[in-house]
């Protein structure tokens, strides 16, 4: 154990005693519920937790951003934090997923944009090796869309992190230090960075960055990530999006499901702050929300010649 990972432990052992809100919420993870389901390549959860009401349904629009003050600039006072690269800072989070959920936001205000954090993140996960790091896009399930952060959470709770190597896949690009492969005929859709190099690794995933579609009023392409370190190797999922809501969020009467999918549902862990969604909801429910967010196989397909044609 490094001398960060040690402080880490010694902020969530502090945080949820001595900090009313946290010690409340991580005390009620003992009463989240969880379904599993299993197809040929994976398992897929899905986990009851009310207290995640606040996130799925987070109001993201510019007019409900400018009526709030920022919740990483207006910290409460109980909430303490370890410096990181002078850059980030180290929170744990009050509404968790986890037993072991961090937050990372940046120490001044700055929108949400992966692409100038990348290298950042492969930094935070070769420090926390214990830990994967995820990244939801401004229009992806970040309930702080103007301010840029990461999350984390223990490795283990990402059923990606163990599935991955038994999805069917292409290779998209290889050298001797990188992989770059894409999902096939699986939802959703996923691109999956394996590499030794980490200045390869940022170049390999600035060049999908740039090739994907972006909306009009967007500053950036639609995706989640999540990143993790194995040994000397750096894993990162990118999943592509093209919406943020499936249709079954808006939809009225029992067609109603409470799902916004971030990285963690891309990753097969589905939260549903609602009992009557998670009594009801199937693993082909799950799969649709999958196919509504995730960009098609053909858009899947014109990135990958792009990319080819370009290295």
């Amino acid at each position: 154990m490094n001398d960060l990972e040690r402080e880490i432990e010694f902020l969530l052992i502090d945080q949820k005693q001595d900090w009313k809100l946290a010690r409340e919420n991580y005390g009620s993870l003992t009463n989240v519920q969880t379904r599993y389901f299993q197809d040929d390549y994976r398992t897929t959860i899905l986990q009851f937790n009310p207290e995640r009401i606040r996130s799925s349904a987070a109001k993201i629009d510019k007019a409900s951003l400018l009526a709030r003050p920022c919740f990483f600039c207006h910290r409460p006072e109980e909430q303490k934090g370890v410096t990181y690269n002078d850059a980030f800072e180290i929170l744990v989070n009050p509404y968790p997923i986890f037993e072991d959920h961090l937050t990372v936001p940046l120490r001044w205000h700055e929108k949400q944009q992966i692409k100038p954090y990348y290298e950042d993140m492969l930094d935070i996960v070769s420090d926390l090796s214990d830990y994967a790091l995820f990244y939801n896009g401004p229009k992806c399930g970040a309930s702080a869309p103007d301010h840029m952060h990461f999350q984390a959470g223990k490795k283990e709770e990402f059923p990606v992190v163990r599935n991955w190597p038994n999805f069917p896949k292409q290779v998209v690009w290889e050298s001797e230090r990188t992989g770059f492969y894409a999902s096939v005929d699986l939802l959703p859709v996923c691109f999956i960075l394996v590499s030794r190099d980490k200045g390869e690794a940022a170049a390999v995933f600035e060049l999908l960055y740039d090739m994907m579609p972006m909306g009009p009023d967007d500053y950036e392409p639609m995706m989640n990530l999540l990143a993790w370190r194995e040994d000397d190797v750096w894993i990162t999922c990118i999943f592509p999006r093209r919406e943020l809501r499936p249709s079954c969020y808006y939809a009225e009467g029992d067609a109603n499901i409470l799902i916004s999918p971030a990285t963690v549902e891309m990753a097969g862990l589905f939260v549903v702050p609602l009992e009557k969604d998670f009594k009801k909801v199937t693993f082909a429910d799950l799969e649709k929300v999958w196919e509504e967010v995730s960009i098609t196989e053909d858009e899947e397909n014109e990135l990958i010649r792009k990319i080819r044609d370009e290295v």
